[in-house]
C-alpha cells in the first residue's frame, strides 16, 4: 500500500484515475482495520482500541505532501498516513492491537503502547543512526493530549539548524539542507490543552517548517466545540497569527475532512510553502466524523443527537469519495463495491495471520509447561495436583504468557521438597530470561555509547592553573564544547545575549551565533521539546530551564516523552538530550525548592546528575556529549562564585556517572548527601570533631544512576552508622537514597544504629535567609542530628545536648 503520487511532469487522465483508485484502496482497508480491531477488542482478544475512521482521506493528502526526510508528530489515529506511505501493513496493525512483543512484526514499540501509537526506526539494532533523509520518519507517539506537540516544534527547528549553521554540512545522514518539513497531527479538543498554544506561539516566533494539521470532528469524546474552543473554531480564534507582508507569523488553511480532491491541492501548497520558506502552517481540517465514537470504552449514540448520527453518515469521508469518484467517471458503483469486498477479506486474512503470529510461540511454551507437569506429576506425591494444573493449563484457548508462567509459579509451590523442584526451577528462570527483557529492556541505551562505556577521565592542572570564579569553569568549558562540537547548541530563558542569568555563557552567542546560543521565551514544556525534536534529528542539544522549580513546567513533557522514549520504542528511536538547570539554598518558596524526589520517580529512563561544584558539572556535560542518553544536570546556585581551580583539559574531562567521592574520610558515621548541602555538613563535620566525633562524608555526585559501585555500603559497614542529608522534603530524594544503601546494597547488615535522614520541613521554603535556616537543614541541624546518634551509642562520652 502507497499514497505516493505518479511522480510524471504531466499526469494522464488514466494514472489519475489509478491514483485515486489506490487511495480508495487504502482509505477502505483502513476503515476496514478499525471495524474489524473494534470487534477484537470486544471479544477479548485485545484490550483496548482507538482507531483512525473518520480520518482516512485527509491523511491520505498529507501522505501525498510527506517527503523523505521529513517527520510527523501526531496522534493515535493516523493509522491511514501510517498505511499510505507504506509504514504498517495490516499484520503491524493488528500485531499493535495484540500487544505482540516482537520488534519484527509489531515495529511500532513492540507491545510497549497500545495500537494507534506510530514510529519509525531512526536506529538499527545497535542503537546507530539511520539515512533519516532516506527514509520517511514518524516520531513516537504519546497518549497524553498535545504531549506530542512540544516535539514537533524541536522537531521543525532542526531544519532552520541545518539550513543555518555552518559547521553541519556533513550531516548528510538527517538533513538535506533543511529542507525537511515537520508535520503535527491532532484532534481538535486537545487543541485546547496548553502545549497547543504553547508550541503555537513559539513556533510562530521561531519561523520554522511546521504545518499543523487539527482533525475537527466536533467532539473531545462526548463534549462538543462549543464546550472546548472559542467561536467552536481553532482557525478563527487563531486569525491574528495570519501573516501579512508586513509582519512574521503563520499560513492559515481551512478546508473540509470530506472534500478530496480540495485536501490534495492545500496540502500541496502547505507542504511546498514550509519546506521552501520556513514558515508554520496550520491546517484546520473540517467536517469530520468519528463513526465507532471515541474509543472501545464507549459508544457515542448515548451523547450524540439522532441528527448529529444522520449528518456523520451521510459526511462520512468514505462516503463522499466514493460518491466523487463516481460522478467523475473515475469508478463505476460496480468496480467500487468490488474494491470494498477485497478489501474485507484482505484485512481478515491480515488480521488471522496477526493473530497466529502472536499465539503461536505462547502455545508452544503453553505446551513445553504442559508437559513438564505431567512428566514431574509421574514421580510425585502430589501427582495429580500437577496433572490438574497441566490439564487446566491447556483447556485455554487463547493463553497469554501471564497464564503460562503463573501456572509454573504456583506448581513450584508443591514441589518445594521434591527431586524435581530444580527441573521446574531452572524452566522458570529460564521463561522470565527470555520473557521479561521483552517487556523491560531498553529503559536506558544498550548501544557502544552507553553511559556505561563512556571511560571517566580526571580534570588535569599544571602549575599554572588559577584559582578562579567557578562560574569560569562552566564558560570555558562550554566554549571549548561549542568548539570540539558543531552540532551541540544552547537555548533557554537569558542564556543568549546575556550569557544566563549566572554568566555561564558569557559571550558564547557573540562567539558562535544566535542559532547555537539563543534566548526563548518564557515557556520551560516547548524548551523542552525543542531540545527532544532536536535530537531526535541528531544535533547535540542542552536545554536549559532557568530554575529547578521552573522545571515543573516541563516534568510532563520529561517523564511521558523524553524519559520513556527509547524504552518504548524498543530502542529505534533516541533523543540524547541534555536539561541543564540550576538549583539548591537560593531564597523562597518558587526559588529554592529542591523536588528531587519527584524529579526521580518521574523521570526514570533519563539520569539525575547533582554535582556540588562548576569542574564536576562541566566534566558531566563532557561525559553526556560522548554518549547518546538524556540526562538532567543541575548545578548549584550558590557555587557559581566560589572559587576553583582551573583544569587545563577542558573539554576533555569527565565526570563518571554513578560514581560517589568520599570528600572526607572518617570512622565514626557515614553521611551521604549531595550539592550544596555539602559544604553545610562539611563545617558541622568540623565542629563535631572537636568533641571527638569523626564523620565520613559521601558526595553521591549522580542519582540515576546511583552508586554502581557499592561504595557507600563498604563506607558503612567501617563506620556502622549512616545518616542521609537531604534538602528535598521528608521522604523525598533522602527515602530514594536510604532505599538504595539499605535495602539493596544490604547495608542493614552492617548497622549498629537506626539508619536515619535528615530534611527540610514539609513546607516549601520561606523567603530570605531566615526562611531557608528554619525551612532547610543548616550547620546546627547536622551537627545535633550527628551527635544524637553518637549520644545514644556512647551516652557517657556524648550526654544529651537537651
Amino acid at each position: 500500500m502507497s499514497s505516493k503520487p505518479i511522480e510524471k511532469e504531466v499526469l494522464s487522465f488514466e494514472d489519475f484515475k489509478q491514483e485515486v483508485i489506490n487511495d480508495y484502496k487504502i482509505a477502505v482497508i483502513s476503515r476496514e482495520c478499525s471495524l474489524l480491531g473494534r470487534r477484537e477488542v470486544l471479544t477479548g482478544k485485545a484490550k483496548f482500541g482507538i482507531f483512525g475512521d473518520g480520518k482516512e482521506v485527509p491523511q491520505l493528502a498529507l501522505a501525498k505532501a510527506f517527503k523523505n526526510g521529513d517527520f510527523r508528530s501526531g496522534y493515535y489515529r493516523d493509522q491511514t498516513f501510517m498505511m499510505a506511505l507504506g509504514l504498517l501493513s495490516i499484520p503491524e496493525f493488528f500485531a499493535g492491537l495484540y500487544g505482540h512483543t516482537d520488534i519484527n512484526l509489531e515495529p511500532m514499540s513492540a507491545g510497549r503502547q497500545m495500537g494507534g501509537h506510530f514510529t519509525t526506526h531512526s536506529l538499527d539494532e545497535n542503537g546507530n543512526w539511520k539515512n533519516l533523509t532516506q527514509q520517511k520518519n514518524s516520531s513516537a507517539d504519546i497518549s497524553p493530549t498535545a504531549g506530542q506537540m512540544p516535539r514537533l516544534l524541536g522537531l521543525a527547528q532542526a531544519s532552520k539548524i541545518y539550513r543555518n549553521v555552518k559547521g553541519l554540512e556533513n550531516h548528510t545522514q538527517f538533513s538535506n539542507q533543511g529542507n525537511e518539513v515537520a508535520w503535527g497531527t491532532i484532534g481538535n479538543a486537545s487543541t485546547s490543552e496548553g502545549l497547543f498554544f504553547e508550541t503555537i506561539n513559539a513556533a510562530g516566533v521561531l519561523q520554522v517548517p511546521m504545518v499543523m494539521s487539527v482533525w475537527d470532528d466536533a467532539y473531545g469524546i462526548s463534549v462538543p466545540a462549543r464546550y472546548q474552543t472559542t467561536k467552536e473554531s481553532i482557525s478563527e480564534i487563531l486569525k491574528g497569527f495570519q501573516r501579512d507582508e508586513n509582519t512574521n507569523g503563520y499560513e492559515i488553511f481551512t478546508v473540509k475532512g470530506w472534500d478530496y480532491p480540495s485536501l490534495v491541492e492545500v496540502y500541496q501548497n502547505a507542504g511546498a510553502l514550509a519546506r521552501a520558506e520556513h514558515v508554520p502552517v496550520l491546517i484546520h481540517v473540517q467536517e469530520l466524523t468519528q463513526p465507532q465514537g471515541h474509543s472501545t470504552s464507549g459508544s457515542h449514540e448515548r451523547y450524540k443527537s439522532k441528527e448529529r448520527l444522520e449528518w456523520e453518515s451521510e459526511h462520512d469521508c468514505i462516503v463522499q469519495m466514493r460518491k466523487w469518484m463516481i460522478s467523475n467517471n473515475i469508478a463505476s458503483e460496480e468496480d467500487i463495491n468490488a474494491i470494498d469486498e477485497a478489501a474485507k477479506k484482505e484485512v481478515l486474512q491480515g488480521k488471522k495471520e496477526a493473530w497466529n503470529n502472536f499465539i503461536k510461540p505462547i502455545k508452544e511454551e503453553q505446551q513445553d509447561l504442559a508437559n513438564l507437569l505431567t512428566n514431574l506429576a509421574q514421580k510425585s506425591p502430589n501427582g495429580v495436583f500437577l496433572q490438574k494444573f497441566a490439564t487446566d493449563l491447556l483447556a485455554i484457548k487463547e493463553p497469554i504468557n501471564k497464564d503460562v508462567i503463573t501456572t509454573a509459579r504456583k506448581t513450584l509451590r508443591l514441589v518445594i521438597n521434591e527431586d524435581g523442584k530444580p527441573t521446574l526451577v531452572q524452566w522458570i528462570k529460564d521463561f522470565m530470561t527470555k520473557t521479561q527483557p521483552k517487556f523491560s529492556s531498553h529503559l536506558y541505551s544498550q548501544s557502544a555509547k552507553s553511559i556505561a562505556n563512556i571511560p571517566a577521565v580526571a580534570p588535569a592542572y599544571d602549575e599554572n592553573s588559577e584559582t578562579v570564579d567557578a562560574r569560569l569553569i562552566i564558560r570555558n568549558n562550554f566554549d571549548a564544547l561549542f568548539t570540539k562540537h558543531p552540532d551541540v547548541l544552547i537555548f533557554g530563558e537569558d542564556s543568549g545575549n546575556i550569557g544566563d542569568v549566572n554568566q555561564g555563557l558569557e559571550g558564547m552567542q557573540e562567539k558562535y551565533g544566535e542559532f547555537r546560543v539563543s534566548d526563548t521565551g518564557i515557556r520551560e514544556a516547548t524548551i523542552l521539546g525543542q531540545g527532544i525534536g532536536m535530537a531526535m534529528r541528531g544535533l547535540r542539544p542542552i536545554a536549559e530551564i532557568q530554575y529547578l522549580d521552573y522545571l515543573l513546567y516541563a516534568i510532563q513533557i520529561m517523564s511521558d516523552d523524553l524519559a520513556t522514549l527509547q524504552y518504548r520504542t524498543y530502542g529505534r528511536q533516541k533523543a540524547p538530550l541534555i536539561v541543564r538547570t540550576r538549583g539548591h539554598r537560593l531564597e523562597g518558596i518558587w526559588h529554592a525548592g529542591s523536588p528531587m524526589g519527584m524529579i526521580l520517580n518521574a523521570i526514570r529512563g533519563m539520569y539525575v546528575l547533582v554535582p556540588r561544584n562548576m569542574t564536576q558539572a562541566a566534566g558531566f556535560y563532557n561525559t553526556l556529549l560522548e554518549s547518546d542518553e538524556p540526562a538532567l544536570v543541575i548545578e548549584c546556585l550558590n557555587g557559581y562564585r566560589l572559587k576553583e581551580k582551573l583544569p587545563v583539559n577542558l573539554g576533555e574531562f569527565k565526570t563518571p556517572l554513578g560514581i560517589v567521592e568520599t570528600i572526607k574520610e572518617g570512622s565514626d558515621i557515614t553521611v551521604v548527601s549531595y550539592g550544596s548541602t555539602l559544604r553545610i555538613i562539611e563545617q558541622a563535620a568540623k565542629e563535631l570533631f572537636e568533641v571527638g566525633i569523626n564523620v565520613e562524608i559521601i558526595d553521591v555526585q549522580s542519582l540515576l544512576p546511583f552508586d554502581i559501585n557499592h561504595d557507600i555500603v563498604k563506607s558503612v559497614a567501617k563506620t556502622n552508622r549512616l545518616l542521609v542529608v537531604d534538602e528535598d522534603v521528608p521522604g523525598g530524594a533522602s527515602a530514594y537514597i536510604l532505599q538504595q544503601v539499605v535495602e539493596k546494597q544490604h547495608a542493614y547488615q552492617y548497622l549498629d544504629s537506626e539508619p536515619q535522614t535528615l530534611t527540610s520541613k514539609e513546607h516549601r521554603p520561606a523567603y530570605g535567609t531566615d526562611g531557608d535556616y528554619f525551612s532547610k537543614p543548616s550547620v546546627e541541624d547536622v551537627y545535633e542530628k550527628i551527635y544524637a546518634i553518637m549520644h545514644e551509642v556512647n551516652p557517657s562520652r556524648y550526654p544529651d545536648l537537651y
